[in-house]
């Protein structure tokens, strides 16, 4: 059986990883609490560490959005997300709830042999999906970061479905969503970055979608908004404008997406 950490620390983590004996493999999960596909997934993980030899590997699971700086690190863009390090190098990745793919990438890089841990039947895998990927409304920390980055995989997952529909499902992904030029780690241009300081200001709990790396969303909220500019915000769905916009409605009403905020640990 392999060890299984759970880090809580960017200071924890960095301990296990530079425990890790050459040529064994550091399995890394990330996850957070309220996505199902998740809690599917860690089951998944949790099984191949039962069933991988301690010299082979070494797993750790990390909640995406208690430790965002190693999120950052790893560039993790959707959960559940894994990442495989051997020799200090990164030998893969898998993105989303894929059993299939996380168990035969283990199995490789491990040279073990045998059957995948039959904790979820095939039929009953998750894919990614807009909600999935897109509702980051993390819990803000005591150093201001209030999401994780996100990104939208429908595209591949679910080719039939509509530009309309997708863009419907990524502004209801969380009840508060921001659509912004980079990452709130990141910001790729001011307005952005104002407009993250100031949800931070506010401790809002919120999701975010760096347009971007979809230029078919970029082009498509735009009209599906009726909004030309970036960074937009959304509440429960509803468009709320622009940086100006967003600063108005703080200035002029102390209560604006209170409900939406975090109590300062």
């Amino acid at each position: 059986m392999a060890p299984l950490h759970t880090p809580t620390t960017v200071e924890a983590f960095r301990e296990v990883f530079n425990a890790v004996p050459a040529n064994v493999v550091l399995a890394i999960s990330f996850h957070t609490s309220w996505a199902t596909p998740c809690k599917q997934m860690d089951q998944v993980f949790a099984a191949l560490a039962a069933t991988t030899s301690a010299d082979r590997a070494v797993f750790v699971s990390i909640d995406a959005e208690e430790v965002p700086d190693i999120s950052e690190e790893y560039d993790v863009s959707s959960v559940p997300f894994f990442v495989l390090v051997k020799n200090r190098e990164i030998v893969g990745k898998i993105s989303g709830a894929d059993t299939d793919a996380l168990t035969a990438a283990v199995q490789s890089q491990t040279d073990t042999a045998g059957k995948a841990p039959s904790v979820i039947p095939p039929a009953q895998k998750v894919a990614p999906t807009a909600a999935a990927n897109a509702q980051k409304d993390a819990v803000a920390d005591a150093n201001g970061d209030n999401a994780v980055a996100t990104a939208d995989e429908t595209a591949d997952q679910e080719p039939e479905e509509s530009l309309d529909e997708r863009l419907r499902k990524l502004v209801n992904a969380a009840p508060v969503m921001l659509f912004m030029k980079g990452t709130p780690a990141n910001p790729q241009c001011g307005f952005s970055r104002q407009l993250v300081a100031i949800l931070r200001e506010h401790n809002i709990r919120y999701g975010f979608f760096n347009i971007l790396k979809d230029d078919e969303v970029r082009q498509g909220l735009k009209e599906f908004s009726d909004w030309p500019t970036y960074p937009q915000l959304y509440h429960q769905g509803s468009l709320v404008g622009g940086l100006d916009i967003v600063k108005e409605e703080f200035e002029n009403d102390p209560e604006f997406l209170r409900s939406e905020a975090v109590a300062a640990s």
